[in-house]
């Protein structure tokens, strides 16, 4: 009773303290994001002024998850994710500002262009047309017996809201492509008029690079007069060592011995009886598939196989066994291996062609196909009587005239072996020789057949163990990793000649983006790219990280921030194209004034010619892409030499020897719609691309993942 007196008595006081606990609570969710979380309610972006919700970011992740499955790692989901909330966010608001929106009909109709809904049987009527109430059904039926499968559907149908809308905007900017008459003569004359000439060239290798010296301002000045082709994200480089978890020759050999142990019977005390058992091994044994069960690696697999299904580098040998025959012990990729043959199949494996002539009422027959059993009898022996003549080409006669899906393949069926086939296509393969052509009847139609070739197959009965380290080997190669990480932080030498001096090989990496995942050479690495983003990890950093199969030590190298490249870093392209212009200047000056001949004679070059050069492909045998030098003889009246020309591979003189204009056409109606559409073909691309250059974009992703 004491206590509760007490308590009524601070009953204000318990009543700010508490509020205080609540308040604290409250704002410590806030600003600590709740526990690593994330802020509640925060953005994992921010795309024009319009934030992602991190809550509705994950749930997207998630069923992306669902809907990929392991197959796809978590950074590859979160990237796609982020990619198509950046291009609907960015579309959307283009959609908004515009006023697209889709309606109920506009969305079925969208869905009745899409096969996957369109040629769905359970939403097809009897005639084999899309019916709009099924579909409605089957909605309305998941929404009550299926919440889950409903939930998937809602979010299909966003998806094809989106693209009705990315439809209905793209075709309103393909409405104003356009391409004119005049446009379309252009694009004839540019593919058309041609042009022959014989040129002098002084290529730019003919000076050594040596002699051309080129200082830091200038690459500094090439930079920054070319800044939208020298920008750079914010990125790191590491260099590391990798420490490869595999097999020691030693740990091969004991799996060898091992191996061939079991080929031969073994003696074993049997303390229970007291006595001596003898082990049946791999040769003699009648039970393979128990034997292989109890000691291999790899199970005893029944299917027959060609020559060509066989390991490569060991199917002479394999296929060359008899029955009974071993073969082995033999390395094959992570396993030591010992093979017997089981048995053979002398043409067990057929290589056919086949001309199929269906019929309405046929299995698996083409809805478009209307003609008659006995139309299709007629219209199949006279492809047949086609088919046995001499000089006929069996794949055309396909390909014109077969209605099943190898049709386009010629009729080509590939190998296969025996039971794959239906009965009585079955019986003739397998029942003829190669070279033969015949005429059968199955439930699909009429199949004028040609057997192109047979294979022996054999079943193979293999012995296999895997090669993995021993824990000798993996204990050392952690006390090699852990060394060399010890050495490298605590010496002044360079990581490079350290690893060099202990015969590891360095790998860098260079240009790695924050949301990166990837490292060559390491494979999905996403902690050793959080390691080299973090704000405390510093340039000449080394840490040790556990890998798959092994162990990396990894050095960060250089932290690259967002802007115009460095001069180290844009030298390796920059230095090329500077040394190229200094070159064509020293070139000119050096031969102006001169006469083609003396541009040749002086330079130890000679004469070349060019025919039929066009404008629209500028390739210039011998010299490649130079589009400035064939621009340049297409102004030149014939016979006119032109001066000295700046190409692409070195200093030019041409001469033009012949101008043929293309003839005239009464329409350039043709060209015109060409150019037309491959102008509304890009579209969709490089509008989205220019919105999204455009776009101001803050990418949060790397504080949650």
């Amino acid at each position: 009773m004491a206590i509760l007196e007490n308590i009524r008595k601070r009953t204000t006081v318990l009543i700010l303290i508490i509020g205080l606990a609540l308040f604290a609570f409250v704002v410590s969710g806030i600003f600590d994001g709740g526990g690593g979380g994330g802020k509640i309610g925060s953005s994992v972006g921010e795309i024009n002024g319009e934030d992602i919700s991190i809550d509705a970011f994950r749930h997207k992740v998630e069923a992306a998850s669902r809907r990929y499955g392991p197959q796809a790692s978590s950074m590859q989901l979160v990237n796609s994710v982020w990619n198509q909330e950046v291009r609907n966010t960015i579309l959307g608001q283009q959609f908004e500002d515009l006023g697209i929106d889709i309606q109920q009909d506009q969305i079925i109709n969208f869905i009745k262009m899409n096969p996957s809904y369109a040629q769905n049987p359970q939403f097809l009527d009897g005639n084999g047309n899309f019916d709009e109430a099924k579909f409605k059904e089957f909605i309305a039926t998941l929404k009550t017996t299926s919440p889950a499968q409903f939930q998937l559907w809602l979010q299909d149908e966003q998806a094809i809201v989106q693209m009705a809308k990315e439809q209905v905007y793209f075709d309103l900017v393909k409405a104003g492509v356009g391409a004119t008459l005049k446009e379309g003569e252009l694009e004839y004359k540019l593919a058309n008029d041609k042009v022959d000439i014989k040129y002098v060239r002084v290529p730019y290798t003919s000076i050594p690079d040596s002699s051309v010296n080129v200082s830091k301002k200038e690459i500094e000045a090439y930079i920054n007069n070319h800044k939208k082709d020298f920008k750079q994200e914010t990125a790191r480089d590491i260099q590391f060592v990798y420490f490869e978890e595999r097999p020691s020759a030693a740990d091969e050999q004991t799996v060898k011995d091992e191996i061939v142990k079991l080929l031969d019977d073994t003696v074993e005390y049997n303390s229970a009886k007291d006595s001596n058992d003898t082990l049946v091994g791999f040769r003699r044994t009648k039970d393979v598939g128990v034997f292989l069960d109890r000691n291999s690696d790899i199970k005893f697999d029944t299917i027959y196989k060609a020559k060509k299904d066989l390991p490569a580098k060991f199917a002479d040998s394999l296929i060359a066994l008899k029955v009974g025959q071993i073969y082995g012990p033999y390395l094959d990729g992570d396993y030591y291996k010992i093979s017997r043959m089981m048995a053979k199949k002398e043409g067990g494996s057929v290589k056919a062609s086949h001309i199929l002539v269906s019929y309405k009422g046929a299995e698996r027959v083409n809805p478009e196909i209307t003609r008659t059993k006995e139309e299709a009898e007629k219209k199949a022996e006279e492809l047949f009587k086609e088919a046995k003549k001499d000089g006929t080409v069996f794949a055309e006669l396909a390909r014109e005239n077969s209605d099943g899906p190898s049709a386009p393949n010629g009729g080509d069926l590939g190998y296969f072996q025996e039971g794959m086939m239906t009965g009585k296509f079955n019986d003739f393969a397998f029942g003829h020789k190669v070279g033969d052509i015949g005429l059968v009847e199955t439930e699909f139609g009429y199949h004028i057949i040609r057997v192109d070739d047979k294979q022996d197959v054999v079943q193979i009965a293999t012995l296999a163990r895997e090669l993995e380290p021993s824990e000798e080997t993996t204990n050392k190669l952690f006390t090699d990793a852990t060394k060399f990480e010890m050495d490298a932080t605590s010496t002044d030498e360079a990581f490079t000649d350290l690893a060099k001096a202990d015969g590891y090989t360095v790998r860098p990496v260079n240009k790695i983006k924050e949301m990166d995942e990837n490292l060559p050479g390491l494979d999905a690495q996403r902690s050793i790219v959080q390691w080299a983003f973090n704000s405390d990890t510093e340039v000449g950093d080394i840490k040790r990280f556990n890998v798959h199969n092994g162990y990396a030590v990894v050095q960060l190298t250089a932290k690259l921030k967002e802007g115009l490249m460095s001069v180290e870093d844009a030298s390796p392209i920059v230095l090329p194209k500077i040394r190229k212009e200094k070159k064509a200047a020293q070139i000119m000056e050096a031969n102006k004034g001169r006469s083609m001949e003396a541009f040749a004679k002086e330079n130890n070059v000679a004469e070349a010619t060019a025919s039929a050069l066009t404008m629209k492909n500028p390739i210039i045998p011998g010299a490649g892409r130079e589009p400035a030098v064939v621009g340049q003889s297409f102004g030149l009246a014939q016979g006119k030499t032109s001066g000295l020309i700046e190409g692409e591979s070195g200093v030019f003189m041409v001469t033009v020897t012949n101008r043929v204009d293309a003839p005239k056409l009464d329409n350039y109606i043709t060209y015109a719609n060409t150019l037309h559409s491959t102008e509304v073909a890009k579209v969709n691309t490089e509008v989205y691309n220019a919105l999204k250059e455009k776009a101001e974009i803050e990418d949060k992703r790397p504080t949650f993942y």
